[in-house]
C-alpha cells in the first residue's frame, strides 16, 4: 500500500509521498509512470518524494510523469514546501535540497509559498529563440497569438529535433500581454504534452 497526497500548483498536479524512511525505490520507473498515468494510476504531471537531507529541512526528489527522475520543477517545489510544512519539517522559513541544489522558501500569513529560484545558467540568444537552464532546460520563443497556437505540435517538433532529442528540453511559447505581463504555454519533456503551468518555464521567460 502506498500512502500519498495530491497537490497542485497553478494547475501543475503532483503525487506527493512522505519518504523520510527512504523506502520508495527511485529506480522503479514503471511504478512511477503507472502512478502518474491519468487512466490507470492516480494521475499527475509528476511525483515528488520528501526525504531527509543532512544540513537541510528536507530533500525534494522529483520524477517526471514518464517515471524518470527529473530536474527542478518550480510548481513542484512550491507543493513540496507546502507538503513539508504539513509534515512539520519547518515553521515559516525553510532551506531544502532539490535537483539543482539548495533552495529557500517561506510561507506567508495566508499560507502561500514564496520560493526562491536559483539564478539561470548561461543564456543562449538566437535570432528567433532563447535557451537557458533555470533548474531545468528551457527553449523560449515569443509568438503573437497564443490563443490560436498549436503548442503540442510545435513543442514536440522542437523537443525532438536533432539538437534536443537525446536529453530533451522543455519548450515555452510566450506572448507579451502588457507592460508587466506575459502569457506562456509550455510543452514539458517527461510529460510529453502541454501542461497547465510550468514554474521553471515562466522563470525562463
Amino acid at each position: 500500500m502506498i500512502h500519498f497526497w495530491k497537490y497542485q500548483g497553478a494547475g501543475n498536479d503532483f503525487i506527493m509521498i512522505d519518504d523520510r524512511d527512504a523506502t520508495f525505490d527511485i529506480n522503479d520507473h514503471e511504478k512511477v509512470a503507472f502512478l502518474c498515468h491519468r487512466r490507470f494510476g492516480v494521475g499527475g504531471d509528476g511525483l515528488i518524494l520528501i526525504r531527509l537531507k543532512e544540513g537541510y529541512d528536507f530533500e525534494m526528489v522529483y520524477f517526471n510523469a514518464d517515471g524518470h527522475v527529473g530536474t527542478m520543477c518550480g510548481n513542484g517545489g512550491r507543493c513540496a514546501v507546502r507538503f513539508a510544512h504539513t509534515l512539520g519539517l519547518f515553521d515559516t522559513t525553510t532551506s531544502f535540497w532539490a535537483a539543482d541544489g539548495a533552495h529557500e522558501a517561506t510561507l506567508d500569513e495566508q499560507q502561500l509559498v514564496h520560493l526562491k529560484m536559483n539564478p539561470p545558467g548561461e543564456i543562449e540568444i538566437n535570432a528567433d529563440h532563447y535557451f537557458m537552464d533555470t533548474g531545468s532546460p528551457h527553449y523560449v520563443r515569443f509568438e503573437k497569438d497564443l490563443d490560436n497556437f498549436d503548442c503540442v505540435t510545435e513543442g514536440k517538433a522542437i523537443r525532438y529535433n536533432e539538437r534536443f532529442a537525446k536529453e530533451g528540453t522543455n519548450v515555452n511559447f510566450a506572448q507579451v500581454t502588457g507592460s508587466q505581463s506575459l502569457s506562456v504555454r509550455t510543452y514539458e519533456r517527461g510529460v510529453e504534452d502541454e501542461t497547465y503551468a510550468c514554474g521553471t518555464g515562466v522563470t525562463a521567460c
